[in-house]
């Protein structure tokens, strides 16, 4: 059975989403695997997990680019270990690679090193990026939010309200109603 995941970061890129999911059913995909969440939270991606664990002997997983299912070389090869451990293959439609050959396992670790590295040296720049708009003044960060709500935060806890409470009736995170607990 050929099976496809498609992924996207973020709820907006609904068109990359369609894309996707139009490339994978013309690569002849029975069932697809669909999620709109961030590659760093591995956790949160319930639907790449369900597609692994669909996955039989003879199956092949396949992706429209590498991006789509992993974030890094170490991932890369901890959802490759999964499918190869079941007897399946993957392909990526953009490169051209099928794992059911040994080629395209050597080459899908080489370009998933390369990808790893492109991304770390444009992280780099960034960085670099940063601090020179930081050192000219340019680039003052975003606003703390909680910090903005510490009053309102003392106050309900004064009333005895938790701190999920909180977090959710003034839109920040939990750990920031400790946070500013904590310093208050």
């Amino acid at each position: 059975m050929i099976v496809g995941y498609a992924r996207t970061s973020t709820l907006d890129q609904k068109a990359g989403l369609e894309a996707q999911k139009t490339e994978l059913s013309a690569a002849g995909c029975e069932k697809v695997f669909v999620e709109q969440v961030s590659s760093v939270d591995v956790k949160a991606r319930e639907r790449l997990a369900e597609a692994l664990d669909y996955i039989r002997e003879g199956d092949t997983l396949v992706v429209t680019k590498l991006d789509r299912l992993a974030r890094s070389v170490a991932h890369l090869l901890e959802v490759l270990e999964v499918i190869s451990s079941k007897g399946a293959a993957l392909r990526i439609l953009s490169m051209g690679i099928d794992t059911g050959t040994a080629t395209g396992k050597l080459m899908l670790t080489i370009l998933g090193g390369v990808a790893e590295f492109e991304r770390e040296i444009m992280l780099e720049r960034q960085r670099e990026g940063i601090a020179k708009a930081k050192a000219a003044g340019k680039y003052k960060g975003r606003k703390p939010t909680a910090q903005a709500k510490a009053a309102e935060v003392v106050e309900l806890h004064k009333a005895g309200v938790g701190a999920s409470d909180i977090a959710r009736q003034l839109g920040i995170g939990r750990a920031s109603v400790y946070r500013v607990l904590a310093s208050a």
